[in-house]
């Protein structure tokens, strides 16, 4: 537990920090009026989530003097924060007593974030081949 910790603190930190605000009530604020910012949201938080998780990942890999499988990325960089926004938004619809609702387009908005990382790392990973 100790050498995941280490290998990926700042995965940790910022899946805590997702958690953290989707389960606290958000103030209104001027943003608000910006046309769908909530899933622009979502994909934004999805979209850094995945690429600390890739770049820790990478980094891990390389300290061990492994190369990453691209089905490996696929597993850390996409399934698992897929999954964990599926979560969310499952603890939202059933868990906030209605401070927070669960929804299926930020679900979706979260694979969009996930997915637009995952083919990133993907092409990084050619490129570095």
């Amino acid at each position: 537990m100790r050498n995941f910790i280490r290998n990926y603190p700042l995965s940790l930190l910022f899946t805590v920090f997702i958690w953290v605000i989707c389960l606290i009530p958000i103030p209104e604020t001027p943003l608000d009026n910006v046309h769908l910012i909530d899933k622009w949201t979502h994909i934004a938080l999805y979209f850094l989530l995945s690429s600390i998780i890739g770049h820790e990942f990478f980094m891990a890999q390389k300290r061990v003097g492994k190369k990453p499988l691209p089905r490996q990325l696929l597993l850390w960089e996409w399934l698992l924060p897929v999954v964990m926004g599926g979560l969310v938004e499952i603890v939202q619809a059933t868990c906030t007593d209605g401070v927070r609702n669960g929804d299926w387009f930020d679900f979706l908005a979260d694979a969009i974030g996930s997915t637009v990382a995952l083919l990133i790392g993907c092409v990084l990973l050619k490129v570095r081949k």
